[in-house]
C-alpha cells in the first residue's frame, strides 16, 4: 500500500469511526474539547504509522487505544493526574482499561451509550442552534471545519468560532457528558431531532449559494438519523424523522437537470426516484406508527409518503395531504406549516381555498422576507388566471431568495406567465 493509499484509508476510517472514538474518550475524561484533541492526536499517529506498518485489522479500535494511551500520558505529566482519576471515579479500573492493548476494547458494551451521550451533549439546548449544528457535524459527522463552512456557505473562521464557543460553553457551564434524566428526555430529544432535521433541510433545499441541493449534507443527516434510530429504537419520532429524510432524499436524482437547473415535483421523472430509499422510508414510517401516535416528523413523513406512493402527479392523494397538514398545524402551529397547508388545500379543493389561507399569512412578520410566501401565492394566482399578479409575486420571490438556482427558477416562472406558459408546482 502506498503512502497515498494509507492516507486515504485514514481519512475514510476517520469519517466512519471518529464519533465512536471521541464518544469513548469523552466518557472517560468528561471533556469534549479534550476528547477531540486526543482523537486528533491519534489521527496524526495513524498518518505516521499506517504507511509504515499497514492499516490495522480494527482501525477504529487502534485509534481509540492510541488516544487512550495519549490521555494517560498527559495526565501522568500533570499535577492533576490523581484528581482526574478520582473525578472519573474509576481509578484502578481505568488504569487497567487504558493500559490494556486488546483491540476489541473500543467495541465494548457501552459504545452505544457513549454515542448517545455525545449526541445529546453536542445538541444541548444551552448552545445556540448554529453552535449545535457545527459541533454535531464536527463530532458526529467527522467533517472538518472547512467542510462545514463550505456546506453552510459561511466563512471558515466563523464556523471555527462557533465550534470553539460551543465547546467552551459546555466546559464553562460544566455541562456533564451524560444522558438527560427521564423527565428531560422528550425536550432534549426534540433538540437533537431539530439539529438533524436542519442539517437535512439545508442539504435538500439550500438557503443560499449556487447549488439548489447539497446531497452530502442530506447523506450526513440520514447517517446521523440511522445512528440515532439504532440507539433509540423505541422512539417513534426518531423513526419518523429518518423516514421523512429517506423519502424526501429519494427524489434528489430527479430534482435537478444535468446542468443543475431545478425540476419541480410535477415535472420530475419519477422513475429516477430512488426506490430503495422510498422502501426504507415507508418501512420506517410503519415502524413509527407501530410505536405510537405520530408526532410532527412522523406526520411530515406521512405527507411525503403520499407523494412517494403516487406513480404520477395526478395520482397524488391531495385531500389526505391537506388533512395531514391540518393535523400538523394543530400539533405544531407555525406560519410555514400553514403555508404548506395552503398549497395542499389549493391542490385538493381548488386554488381559491388555498389562496385564502396564503393571504391570511401576509401580515406574519416571520414570513416578511420568506421567498416561498410570494412563490406560493404566485402559483395559486396563476392557476386562477390572474397572471399579471402571479408574475409580480414570482418577481418578488426572486428578490427575496439567497439561492441562485431558486432565483433563476422564480424568474423563469414569471417570464413563463408573461408568455402564457402553464403554472408549475412544488419541488
Amino acid at each position: 500500500m502506498t503512502v497515498a493509499d494509507s492516507h486515504r484509508a485514514v481519512e475514510a476510517v476517520w469519517r466512519i469511526e471518529s464519533a465512536r472514538v471521541i464518544a469513548a474518550l469523552a466518557r472517560m475524561v468528561n471533556d469534549i474539547g479534550l476528547a477531540e484533541e486526543l482523537a486528533q492526536d491519534a489521527l496524526v499517529a495513524a498518518l505516521e504509522e499506517w504507511p509504515r506498518n499497514g492499516v490495522p485489522d480494527n482501525p477504529g479500535a487502534w485509534l481509540t487505544l492510541t488516544a487512550k494511551h495519549r490521555a494517560i500520558d498527559q495526565f501522568r505529566r500533570r499535577d492533576t493526574y490523581q484528581r482526574k482519576l478520582q473525578q472519573i471515579g474509576r481509578d484502578m479500573e481505568l488504569r487497567q482499561e487504558w493500559a490494556e492493548a486488546e483491540l476489541d476494547d473500543a467495541l465494548d458494551d457501552h459504545i452505544g451509550d457513549d454515542l448517545l451521550r455525545l449526541i445529546f451533549t453536542a445538541c444541548h439546548p444551552e448552545l445556540p442552534v448554529e453552535g449545535r449544528l457545527a459541533l454535531t457535524l464536527r463530532l458526529l459527522g467527522g467533517l472538518s471545519t472547512a467542510e462545514i463552512a463550505r456546506a453552510f456557505l459561511a466563512p471558515e473562521p466563523t464556523v471555527g468560532q462557533r465550534i470553539f464557543r460551543a465547546k467552551r460553553t459546555l466546559a464553562d457551564k460544566q455541562i456533564p457528558i451524560e444522558l438527560p434524566p427521564p423527565a428531560e428526555l422528550p425536550a432534549r430529544l426534540a433538540s437533537v431531532l431539530e439539529v438533524i432535521y436542519l442539517i437535512f433541510n439545508e442539504g435538500y433545499a439550500a438557503s443560499a449559494g449556487e447549488d439548489w441541493i447539497r446531497p452530502a449534507l442530506c447523506q450526513e443527516a440520514m447517517r446521523l438519523g440511522r445512528v440515532l434510530a439504532g440507539l433509540m429504537p423505541s422512539e417513534p419520532e426518531v423513526h419518523g424523522l429518518l423516514a421523512l429524510m429517506e423519502i424526501q432524499a429519494s427524489r434528489i436524482p430527479a430534482r435537478t437537470a444535468a446542468d443543475g437547473t431545478p425540476i419541480l415535483l410535477p415535472d420530475q421523472d419519477r422513475s429516477r426516484w430512488d426506490r430503495l430509499l422510498v422502501r426504507r422510508g415507508l418501512d420506517g414510517l410503519r415502524r413509527a406508527e407501530e410505536l405510537g401516535t405520530l408526532g410532527p416528523y412522523g406526520l411530515q413523513a406521512a405527507i411525503a409518503a403520499c407523494h412517494a406512493r403516487a406513480l404520477t402527479p395526478q395520482a397524488t392523494d391531495w385531500p389526505r395531504i391537506a388533512a395531514l397538514y391540518r393535523l400538523l398545524a394543530h400539533l405544531t402551529p407555525s406560519p410555514v406549516v400553514e403555508l404548506n397547508r395552503a398549497v395542499a388545500v389549493g391542490m385538493a379543493h381548488g386554488p381559491e381555498r388555498g389562496l385564502e389561507i396564503a393571504d391570511a399569512l401576509l401580515e406574519e412578520r416571520t414570513l416578511r422576507d420568506y421567498a416561498h410566501l410570494p412563490a406560493v401565492r404566485g402559483d395559486l394566482l396563476a392557476r386562477l388566471g390572474r397572471t399579471a399578479e402571479a408574475a409580480a409575486e414570482f418577481h418578488r420571490a426572486a428578490g427575496l431568495t439567497r439561492n441562485t438556482r431558486e432565483r433563476e427558477l422564480f424568474r423563469r416562472r414569471a417570464a413563463g406567465l408573461d408568455q402564457g406558459s402553464p403554472p408549475a408546482g412544488s419541488s
